[in-house]
């Protein structure tokens, strides 16, 4: 019976966890550990660093640079042990390797092939206008188009 209270006193306890603390004995180490978590993304909310975000995959993530950096390991070594991990896609700045050059060049080549598409519609467009100039007719319905309806009614 005395499991039981204790159970209940601890229930609610847990709910007021957090994520990790910083580690107010050495600013140096958490001042590492905050920037070494806002070079890596958050692989649950993508648009977030570890640092930013909430969930518990970035909790864990934070939690586990500090322990590294309490081992004495590197800025390097934990960013290589993370991306070892969890893939190129945990840094924000993916390195250029043949995996991820569309990464790097794909933005800009889609933004050049679109500019590029439309110069030769537009180069087209003017060609065919120029090939076919408009006819009296056509200037006729222009114009009609243009002044309005209001003053053919009125001739």
């Amino acid at each position: 019976m005395k499991w039981v209270a204790a159970l209940l006193i601890c229930v609610p306890l847990a709910a007021f966890a957090q994520g990790p603390q910083p580690l107010p004995e050495d600013p140096v180490a958490n001042r590492r550990a905050v920037e070494l978590a806002e070079q890596l993304r958050c692989l649950v909310c993508q648009n977030q660093s570890i640092e930013e975000s909430g969930a518990d995959l970035a909790v864990d993530l934070r939690r586990q640079i500090r322990e590294q950096i309490r081992e004495g390991r590197s800025d390097a070594e934990i960013v290589s042990f993370m991306v070892q991990r969890y893939g190129d896609f945990v840094l924000y700045r993916p390195p250029l390797k043949l995996i991820t050059i569309l990464l790097w060049f794909g933005p800009p080549l889609l933004v050049l092939l679109g500019l590029a598409w439309l110069m030769g519609y537009v180069r087209a467009r003017r060609r065919r206008i120029e090939a076919q100039p408009f006819s009296a007719e056509d200037r006729r319905a222009a114009e009609l188009l243009l002044i309005g309806d209001d003053e053919g009614k009125r001739k």
